[in-house]
């Protein structure tokens, strides 16, 4: 088969039209490493992909073609037969009530053709909030200043700002992602760049709340941790070496002095996470032991074995595979502690929590699912008028060949564990659901192709997830997107992400409230884009400028935008145009929620982050100007009130 028929059965689309306007062929050495990197994916004769029945009405499944009939179709899920049936028709009529989740459908005809495919059985839609509007308080959680956390902020800080979110009239507070980097390069602290989105990263936990851990295990703790608390930037590589030191001390103590309670405790975790867990801890110890990347290491371990994973439980690595399970059994306690807290306080989203849009090669989840995840392909983005060569993110993403083949389970636990104590997440770049664009390893991000994702079955899994675990999705669908993917992420109940700062006019103008649908998230900004202060003193065009990138605007036309804000204010009565004045015109919007970011309403001047940067900037490193005790007395509480009286939850609503 040459190069093109392959890529025809693999969904690789080789040829585009860029946001240029240029058109772009993939060539033909890039095109092959692409296509050696995918997995073989099933062309079905009976079926045209994955089958997805919504459960409402009568839901069918058109046939590409019946064979010779009668065509008998079988469900099948966790090992059960869970309906079947026969049709003459080229279509299936399917029984009400089959139960939700993933399964596998074997449809064969008279001649004994047979052909098995991935069936997902989803709810209607994705669970919609039970709320009309509110708001949310947007934080980095790293950011946080305490009297007593050690050089970061931590899931104790994380509760800190539930209680000053409910105190301002938030229905919740949205954090950065949490998910779990490596441990030897806490220096390589971009949240977006996980080890593995199944679990948490340890440098959230607060080792003083641990129940085992106790001042005397590390005498010099908290002059160290005062040590570090010190500067605006988040010392990383000490204060992790800190952290983990403390652990490490409430783990040993943990094992001599554990109560009953919190060793079964401890268990009923690992039993919950299950395999995924066990081989996530194993994954940890290896690393630490070989040193080079998984693909490097003896061929007994280049793929997940349970079965070593538990003779590694019972041998000389029983601790250290232990301690990992503990590291992970703690965050995941203390991050559920904040959700319960924001429920006890009546909050009604709770936590917004980020997912990031892949994850490193050589990371857990590349190696715990290695046909879903090739680690020889990176996402990115095709040249376009802001970065003219391409994108390369050096992510890892899912393929649809290899999700098909395990019927979207790996996707599936990815949604579980970042919905597992949510009330709300977003799906960063979610057009990935339809096309991803890979960029093969060793060659330019103006060398990739798009391949096609099974997006109907995705948002159905989407769709299951989102309701077992009452968790609203909030789709990253900013730029360019084709034609009907927007309609289709609001059938199935997925919410939009609009950003007032790119809501404008081919003139430039700003677009009025009644432009916002009802089913998204609006906010000013990103953590990518600018502050309020900082674009309203062009500190972000003298900061790019200073960094010698191209800012994408001149100061005339910051000028005209700034006039432009003016009259959307003007135009809907709002005289002033400081924060809260924009808050107060985003409030009125019909979109459910509101995020509002912590660095706006702290007047910070510079981004968390600015793309295209390294070391050229301190991206995720800088802290919040004051103590998380001290942010109520700096921001302006009455003004606050007023923007948002229509969605907050101050005055008892």
């Amino acid at each position: 088969m040459d190069l093109l028929a392959q890529a025809q059965t693999k969904g690789v689309q080789s040829e585009f039209v860029d946001a240029l306007g240029k058109l772009r062929v993939t060539a033909p050495e890039a095109l092959k490493s692409i296509l050696d990197a995918l997995p073989e994916k099933r062309v079905y004769r009976f079926v045209s992909g994955p089958v997805v029945v919504r459960a409402l009405g009568n839901p069918r499944t058109e046939l590409a073609a019946v064979g010779t009939a009668p065509l008998q179709w079988k469900i099948t899920g966790k090992g059960n037969v869970i309906g079947q049936g026969e049709t003459r028709e080229p279509v299936i009529a399917w029984p009400a009530g089959l139960p939700l989740g993933y399964h596998r459908l074997t449809l064969t005809d008279a001649t004994g053709a047979t052909e098995e495919v991935p069936m997902i059985v989803a709810p209607e839609r994705a669970f919609g909030g039970e709320f009309d509007r509110g708001w949310l308080l947007a934080v980095q959680l790293y950011s946080v200043r305490s009297d007593r956390n050690w050089g970061i902020g931590d899931f104790t800080d994380l509760a800190g700002l539930v209680r000053l979110a409910k105190r301002l009239g938030a229905d919740g507070v949205g954090l950065n992602p949490l998910h779990v980097l490596f441990d030897d390069h806490p220096a390589d602290c971009s949240p977006y760049s996980p080890n593995s989105r199944l679990f948490l990263n340890p440098l959230y936990i607060d080792v003083e709340a641990i129940p085992e851990y106790s001042a005397d295990l590390v005498p010099d703790a908290a002059t160290t941790a005062t040590r570090l608390r010190q500067g605006d930037r988040v010392p990383y590589a000490d204060m992790a070496a800190l952290k983990w030191l403390g652990l490490r001390a409430a783990f040993d103590s943990f094992l001599k002095t554990a109560t009953g309670v919190r060793r079964n405790q401890f268990d009923a975790f690992r039993a919950d996470r299950g395999p995924l867990l066990s081989r996530f801890a194993c994954f940890e110890v290896l690393r630490h032991r070989f040193n080079v990347p998984w693909w490097e290491w003896p061929v007994e371990w280049q793929q997940p074995d349970d079965a070593k994973c538990a003779e590694m439980r019972k041998g000389p690595d029983k601790h250290r595979v232990e301690f990992v399970e503990f590291v992970q059994w703690t965050a995941d306690s203390q991050l559920r502690a904040a959700k319960e807290l924001s429920a006890e306080l009546g909050m009604r989203v709770g936590l917004y929590l980020d997912v990031a849009v892949g994850v490193q090669s050589n990371g857990f989840d590349a190696w715990n699912e290695q046909t879903s995840i090739s680690r020889h392909l990176a996402v990115g983005a095709p040249p376009d008028v802001l970065n003219t060569v391409g994108q390369d993110w050096g992510l890892a993403g899912f393929n649809a060949g290899g999700l098909e083949a395990q019927s979207f389970v790996p996707f599936a636990n990815m949604l579980a564990a970042s919905m597992r104590h949510a009330g709300a997440i977003r799906l960063d770049h979610v057009l990935g659901l339809k096309r991803l664009y890979l960029v093969p390893r060793g060659f330019k991000p103006d060398n990739g192709a798009y391949v096609q994702m099974p997006l109907e079955a995705l948002l159905a899994a989407v769709v299951c997830e989102s309701v077992t675990h009452k968790c609203i999705v909030i789709g990253e669908d900013l730029g360019t997107v084709p034609e009907g993917f927007r309609e289709t992420m609001q059938d199935f109940g997925i919410w939009s992400y609009l950003v007032m700062m790119f809501e404008r006019d081919d003139a430039g103008h700003f677009r009025n409230v009644d432009h916002y649908r009802p089913n998204a998230l609006v906010t000013l900004n990103t953590h990518d884009l600018c502050t309020y202060a900082g674009w309203r003193s062009f500190g972000d065009l003298k900061m790019k400028l200073s960094l010698g990138l191209d800012p994408g605007e001149n100061e005339q036309a910051r000028w005209d935008a700034l006039g432009a804000l003016d009259q959307i204010l003007h135009q809907n009565g709002i005289n002033a145009n400081d924060l809260y004045s924009v808050l107060g015109f985003l409030s009125r919007t019909p979109s459910r929620l509101l995020a509002v970011s912590m660095e706006d309403l702290l007047g910070v001047i510079d981004q968390p982050n600015i793309p295209g940067t390294i070391d050229e900037h301190p991206n995720w490193r800088q802290r919040l100007p004051v103590a998380l005790d001290q942010i109520a007395a700096k921001v302006d509480l009455a003004a606050l009130k007023a923007a948002t009286r229509e969605r907050s939850l101050i005055g008892g609503r």
